[in-house]
């Protein structure tokens, strides 16, 4: 029985994992169980899947949990998530939003445990440390996001000397047929409307500027040890073909499923074996067509961004997280415009510092300046 630790339960990857562990409950259990805020779906998850320990955001509702549940473990805040992370579990499947995920992703490494990793911005921050200590501790690290788990299952039986290129693909999210001028009146209830994938707020609005495949183009660089001059994006609409890769030979390997994060979640927690995910079987009939398009980056600059932070390296990647969260709230609290997102982030990393020697202290202070960066340029 293997004992899962999930961060960020009450979210849309936390909920699927739990529906994938009933579905394995001979072979999964609820070790622990986090949110932030939303404390009524956390006690039905709690009354559900009776969890050892939990973890809440404000000490007040901490006590309120230890009251309610006095057999139940309670810890709060961002030491509460390392305690848990490191705690009785053995796999910790981290699908919390933004660079809030490193430090327990790095404090559970340390301690030897297993990483299911739904949380890019771990290692658009931090890679290189993340991937040093997952080698040094000998743990394993199984991507969730469909993209790179979709590589990650390309590359099974494969030597990796004979792969010449990834290939991540994306939707292209809802303004893929936009003009760039009508970009500049998108609205937050148009970018939250993803055309194939259901997801939370931050993330989706990163899908719709591409900010979150250029993401992506980092975490793969660092999961699967490629350059980014051989990673590639493809936009591809219907969402089937989850990624692929290109062998030497120029053979390419695709990975195709319905838009369900269950498959992922399942091939993550129960890997290398395949369990049931309850996912919906894809019809090859009816998906009747595939289709591919280069992706616009004088359109949606922020993809390239992002791929310029990977190539300069040391804390440019961090920065442009930190400035891109920053953002994306403040899009979607309505105090900046839709395009204003990357105008920003290119004006900050034009005035970026860079540093190389990235400790867990210097990610976390280039990611706390370039927050800064942003209050400075857009106010408190």
């Amino acid at each position: 029985m293997k004992k899962v630790a999930i961060l960020g339960s009450t979210g849309s990857i936390g909920t699927q994992a739990l529906d994938v562990i009933s579905k394995n409950k001979q072979l999964l259990s609820v070790a622990v169980l986090s949110c932030a805020n939303n404390i009524e779906k956390l006690c039905s998850q709690i009354e559900e899947y009776h969890p050892e320990a939990v973890v809440v955001a404000k000490e007040v509702d901490a006590a309120e949990l230890r009251r309610k549940y006095p057999s139940i473990e309670v810890f709060w805040g961002d030491d509460g998530l390392v305690q848990a992370a490191t705690g009785d579990c053995d796999v910790v499947l981290n699908s919390l939003m933004g660079i809030r995920g490193l430090v327990p992703t790095y404090k559970a490494v340390m301690s030897g445990k297993d990483i299911a990793l739904a949380n890019k911005e771990t290692l658009v921050a931090g890679g290189e440390l993340i991937m040093k200590a997952v080698k040094e501790k000998n743990t394993l690290l199984t991507p969730v996001d469909s993209e790179h788990s979709a590589i990650f299952q390309c590359m099974q039986g494969q030597n990796r000397k004979d792969v010449a290129r990834l290939i991540l693909t994306g939707s292209g999210g809802p303004f893929r047929q936009c003009s760039k001028n009508e970009l500049e009146t998108v609205t937050v209830e148009q970018a939250l409307k993803h055309p194939n994938w259901s997801m939370g707020e931050k993330i989706t609005i990163d899908s719709s500027t591409l900010m979150n495949k250029g993401l992506e183009v980092i975490e793969a660089m660092w999961l699967f040890g490629f350059d980014i001059d051989s990673i590639d994006v493809v936009i591809h609409p219907q969402s089937i073909i989850h990624s692929m890769i290109e062998m030497n030979d120029g053979a390419i390997l695709a990975q195709m499923g319905t838009a369900d994060m269950r498959i992922p979640i399942a091939y993550a927690l129960t890997y290398p074996d395949r369990e049931v995910s309850g996912s919906q079987r894809l019809d090859l009939i009816k998906a009747a067509q595939l289709t591919f398009e280069e992706p616009d980056t004088d359109k949606f600059p922020c993809l390239k961004i992002a791929m310029d932070a990977a190539k300069a390296g040391g804390t440019y990647p961090v920065t442009m997280n930190g400035a891109n969260e920053m953002l994306v709230s403040a899009f979607l609290e309505g105090r900046i415009s839709y395009l204003d997102i990357p105008r920003i982030i290119d004006r900050i990393m034009q005035e970026h510092k860079v540093q190389y020697d990235l400790s867990l202290d210097v990610i976390l202070e280039a990611d706390k300046l370039a927050r800064q960066a942003v209050l400075d340029i857009i106010g408190d």
